[in-house]
């Protein structure tokens, strides 16, 4: 799933190509991925983009009068910089913003899960957006990570994204590896020293990764991830240590971990692995 830095870098991308120009027309190319009723896009058409941002996980397109629209990528969503511009409806299309005069904006999705989405919003309505949490690299969100005794895992805690923005499932492997932190670590246990390496942590692992990510052109592949330190490359000897990494198993997704760095030598039981073995 693209995560703050994949955001972040592409919306920095992409305002360097549609900032200024005119929407020309908006196509629907799958119907359940429009996530709003009014405004209707239609309404958006001959109207000028202003500026691209990023809030959480969603990509902002700011037009001329305040309204604006999101484009939240999910699980397997991509998006394309199409120069020029195409009219074509590729495998997975979900839809396309037409520039006048600029390469078009399509957005794609890859995967069962198909939750990709655009909202459209009123200047007067933040939609999704009231619901996030404070940006993970925040001053806010380091307050809460210092002072919280929230009894929940930090794994789950980033992920959460009513309570920090902008983490999944990667960057909260990577920094927990990088904090040298059990991923079933709970916040409001954590000592005043853990506190700070989850916070240098998060820092860290962040901004290295929006780094690595503002070197890609155009839009966002369809790999992503291929920098990670440990996010989904359990099995591979750790790179801090060399110990084999180790994963566990849920429904909808995997943690990743090192044993030696963040449990102590400890192996944390993998569900999954147990009903098999059973």
């Amino acid at each position: 799933m693209p995560e703050m830095p994949e955001i972040q870098a592409l919306a920095e991308r992409v305002a360097g190509v549609v900032e200024g120009a005119t929407l020309e027309g908006f196509d629907l190319l799958q119907f359940s991925s429009l996530k709003t009723v009014t405004p209707r896009p239609a309404e958006y058409v001959g109207r000028r983009i202003e500026g691209v941002g990023r809030r959480g996980k969603y990509l902002i397109l700011s037009y001329e009068g305040g309204d604006r629209m999101l484009v939240h990528l999910s699980q397997g969503g991509r998006l394309d910089i199409e120069a020029p511009p195409k009219s074509t409806k590729p495998r997975g299309s979900v839809a396309r913003f037409r520039l006048a005069e600029r390469p078009s904006l399509l957005v794609k999705e890859f995967g069962k899960e198909r939750k990709a989405g655009v909202w459209s919003l009123s200047a007067d309505d933040d939609g999704p957006l009231a619901a996030l949490g404070p940006e993970v690299l925040s001053e806010e969100a380091a307050a809460l990570f210092r002072e919280s005794t929230d009894a929940r895992r930090v794994h789950t805690i980033l992920r959460d994204q009513r309570t920090v923005a902008g983490v999944g499932r990667g960057y909260s492997d990577d920094a927990l590896h990088h904090a040298r932190l059990s991923p079933y670590a709970v916040l409001g246990k954590l000592d005043g020293e853990e506190r700070e390496r989850l916070i240098t942590g998060l820092h860290e692992v962040l901004t290295d990764a929006l780094e690595v990510e503002r070197r890609r052109s155009g839009g966002l592949p369809t790999k992503l991830g291929d920098h990670f330190t440990v996010h989904g490359r359990w099995g591979q000897p750790c790179p801090r240590c060399g110990v084999d990494l180790r994963r566990v198993s849920y429904e909808s997704h995997e943690v990743t971990y090192c044993p030696d760095c963040q449990t102590g030598g400890k192996v944390l039981a993998d569900r999954r692995l147990s009903r098999l073995i059973r």
